[in-house]
């Protein structure tokens, strides 16, 4: 992939992206919510198609010479499908956020009841936090983790949703290192008539590979981000059951959003065709393998990980016994290219500014084709900087092992600019 024009028209804007990809060249990204993704995907997002406004949907669009960006979204549609064994699918979503905005939007009125898990314990704003549109439209009641296994206890959310009678249901997480098992909280959903709505946005290249429970045919309502386990472009779809989908479609335009992103439509189709290949069973599967050996390495070095270890793609670092905050132990492994985010943990007792936990995990690392044994020599050193966060020759130390790595396991080597 060579740039041609942009340096000739603009050398600031060549000059910043020529340093960010040398900055993930040379870097190790563990932020698990980032990835990387082909260079086939980010072509498609460099295309002409980003030229046409395409209001509307394929075959019922409300401009003219739409002729190839409906096959183009038709296929996506029709993989992603495919993929998640799904009655219907929009792809037009840009990011989960805006998805799940319009999931609400479909099936719910103002004030409404629903049941999303806690920010601070392991979910996302728009699972009902006051200060997201999601909490203010809404009448949210949140639910979290035990204080003592730091896990979702089935048998209390069956106790609240009983007491709540919500009319839906809201499951997945951003920060919770355990499976959901959908068919439990299908069970909890129908027993109290609410609607079920899976955000699968972490752990959805799991979903594919087997590694976590798929969420069909037990939710009403599936969304997903595109760019994280999936390794596509940044953006999100909405799958669902066919009685939803007129409801769904009408949500996202004209509910929500005008124009679609065909380009990123477009990248959307690639990922799903790459995500259909045994080559991402085997990806998404050693995602876990390296998950499991990072979080068996810190344990081992006497990090404490929240739940005591994970079961998907990411973990969470307790930073109270290290003396450190998040923020702190996060900033020093970025000094030295690891890239990690700090992150509440359940019952914390800092700030989701300040808070004491860090989240890491290894989508992204493994696209770049690093296995258990690399894990052991992260966990090593993350673990030594943690404990001498102002140590100098250590933080020497965790430079020359990200470079070591990085030149081990190139990334983007076809990409000049």
């Amino acid at each position: 992939m060579k740039y041609e024009q942009l340096p000739q028209q603009d050398p600031e804007i060549t000059d910043l992206v020529r340093q960010e990809i040398k900055r993930q060249q040379d870097g190790l990204v563990m932020i698990p919510s980032e990835n990387h993704a082909s260079v086939a995907v980010l072509e498609a997002m460099a295309t002409v198609l980003s030229n046409k406004y395409a209001e509307g949907y394929p075959h019922k669009r409300y401009y003219t010479g739409n002729q190839y960006v409906d096959q183009v979204e038709q296929l996506a549609i029709d993989r992603a499908k495919a993929l998640f064994k799904a009655d219907h699918a929009n792809v037009q979503p840009n990011a989960g956020s805006g998805a799940n905005i319009a999931i609400y939007l479909a099936t719910l009125k103002p004030g409404d009841k629903v049941m999303g898990m806690k920010l601070d314990q392991g979910g996302h704003l728009t699972h009902g936090h006051p200060v997201n549109l999601s909490g203010q439209l809404y009448n949210f009641v949140q639910y979290g983790v035990r204080q003592d296994t730091e896990i979702i206890d089935m048998n209390e959310i069956r106790d609240m949703a009983k007491k709540e009678k919500p009319k839906m249901i809201v499951t997945g997480a951003t920060a919770y290192p355990r499976i959901f098992d959908f068919k439990a909280w299908k069970e909890i959903a129908d027993e109290v008539g609410a609607l079920l709505l899976a955000d699968i946005s972490h752990f959805v290249g799991l979903c594919i590979s087997g590694d976590h429970p798929a969420p069909f045919p037990y939710a009403d309502f599936v969304m997903t981000t595109t760019h994280k386990t999936l390794r596509g472009p940044r953006s999100a779809i909405i799958l669902t059951q066919q009685e939803h989908a007129k409801a769904i479609d009408k949500a996202v335009f004209p509910g929500t959003q005008g124009g679609p992103l065909e380009h990123v439509i477009a990248a959307k189709a690639v990922c799903f065709a790459e995500a259909a290949k045994p080559e991402f069973i085997n990806y998404a599967q050693q995602i876990v393998k390296n998950a499991k050996a990072l979080a068996e390495t810190l344990t081992d070095e006497g990090i404490r990980l929240v739940s005591g270890g994970t079961d998907i793609h990411l973990m969470l670092i307790d930073c109270n016994p290290l003396k450190i905050s998040g923020r702190t132990g996060s900033n020093v492994l970025a000094e030295g290219g690891i890239y990690t985010n700090r992150n509440t943990i359940p019952y914390d007792p800092g700030s989701a500014f300040e808070p004491t936990g860090i989240r890491l995990g290894t989508p992204a690392i493994t696209t770049r084709g690093m296995k258990e044994d690399q894990m052991k020599i992260i966990g090593t050193i993350i673990a030594k900087v943690l404990k001498n966060s102002t140590n100098e020759e250590i933080k020497k130390e965790l430079n020359d092992t990200v470079t070591e790595l990085a030149n081990q396991f190139p990334l983007y080597p076809e990409m000049t600019i």
